[in-house]
């Protein structure tokens, strides 16, 4: 990687990435034009890069694919976590060519352009991976010129003056505005979306769950659907009085972007509100560390982050190994959890927690996402326990 220098623009350079440390990375720009600061990070899934855009996980984040092909399936509107990308951009090895696939509707980078997303092509993104698992998952800058037009000094200033994730709450960017009612169930080929009436198998009313939209991918909602509950969604901000207002039978905290420290200024009250009820408690990935931080632990930022769809999880109960999609730079520190919390999964990875379920409350949580959106589908088990939990409830 070469030092920061305006006058080095290589030929038919029309992408630029330029980290706080000085390395600037030059490439062939696509999508929209402009440039994005946020963190860097390495992402290792071979397939859903639409889905990966759309995570509002990522906010604040532009992604380096491992994968090199990235775009040869095109784009489709079905293939969406959220109305828009939350990711600022991607970084891939090869070019986007025309897509190869019956679903698709438009190029990738067509697709980006339409939503103001940056890309950046022929990068290494394996060396630039190799980068961030030594060095840890930079601040950065994603720039596109058609014209090859670059103030690099001022990209770095960007870069260098971005304070970074650690102590920013994004959960209140990217939440819902109001409450709604969540209808679809899960694709299949063909239909397309199913609906409640299709999803539900039962005759009885289904047990009704208020979700907390931290920044909500949609197929956790699907997936709630398919295994039998009804789902009103609710801002990351609700009140606890708001919350009851809608007589649910238990509560779902979801995934969202940012310091989980941050956002629990707010929504560790209203959790810890939610646990006295005694009503059924799921959370992923940020819920997962919003309820760890309402029973005591702690959580703290990772050095690089798992991003992937690969990851081995431990299931401490049996010793089965689910191979799960992850999606978080922070982690809740297993040796904080208070005494009526039980480890239930670790990561293979590195041993980090990857779940935990409280021993005097019906609640639990995982770091990882089982709704497979990108990523295998090992973990679907839990939102049929979930369900399970709310009918008991209920009764």
């Amino acid at each position: 990687m070469a030092e920061a220098n305006p006058l080095s623009v290589p030929d038919g350079a029309t992408g630029v990435l330029v980290l706080a440390n000085g390395d600037v990375v030059w490439g062939r720009g696509f999508g929209a034009e402009g440039q994005a600061v946020g963190e860097v990070c390495f992402h290792t899934a071979m397939t859903g890069y639409q889905e990966i855009m759309t995570d509002p996980s990522f906010a604040g984040q532009i992604i380096n694919f491992t994968f090199p092909h990235i775009g040869n399936v095109g784009a489709n509107p079905d293939d969406v976590e959220a109305e828009d990308p939350h990711a600022l951009g991607m970084i891939v090895r090869e070019d986007v060519t025309e897509p190869s696939n019956f679903r698709a509707v438009e190029r990738l980078d067509a697709w980006m352009k339409a939503h103001d997303r940056i890309g950046l092509a022929g990068i290494d993104t394996r060396a630039l991976t190799r980068r961030i698992r030594v060095g840890g998952a930079p601040n950065g800058v994603i720039a596109h010129s058609a014209s090859g037009d670059f103030d690099v000094p001022l990209l770095l200033e960007m870069a260098r003056a971005w304070p970074g994730l650690e102590g920013m709450d994004l959960a209140i960017t990217v939440s819902c505005e109001t409450h709604f009612g969540w209808k679809d169930g899960v694709w299949r080929l063909g239909p397309g979306y199913s609906k409640v009436t299709e999803s539900h198998t039962s005759s009885e009313k289904p047990p009704h769950v208020v979700a907390v939209d931290y920044g909500s991918k949609r197929n956790i909602f699907r997936n709630l659907v398919k295994a039998g509950a009804e789902v009103t969604v609710l801002p990351a901000t609700a009140t606890f009085e708001q919350v009851m207002s809608f007589a649910p039978d238990g509560f779902f905290l979801s995934n969202g972007p940012g310091d989980p420290a941050a956002t629990a200024e707010y929504a560790v009250p209203v959790i810890q509100a939610m646990l006295e009820t005694g009503k059924p408690l799921f959370g992923i990935c940020l819920g997962h560390q919003l309820l760890a931080l309402a029973v005591g632990a702690r959580t703290s930022k990772m050095f690089q982050g798992h991003r992937g769809a690969n990851h081995p999880v431990k299931r401490l109960s049996d010793g089965a190994v689910e191979i799960t999609s992850m999606n978080h730079g922070f982690a809740v520190l297993s040796e904080s959890l208070p005494a009526n919390a039980r480890e239930t999964h670790v990561s293979l990875f590195d041993g980090s927690n990857a779940g935990f379920e409280l021993t005097d409350k019906p609640a639990f949580a995982v770091q990882y996402h089982p709704e497979a959106s990108p990523g295998p589908q090992d973990s679907l088990y839990l939102f049929e326990k979930f369900v399970g939990m709310l009918r008991d409830s209920a009764k």
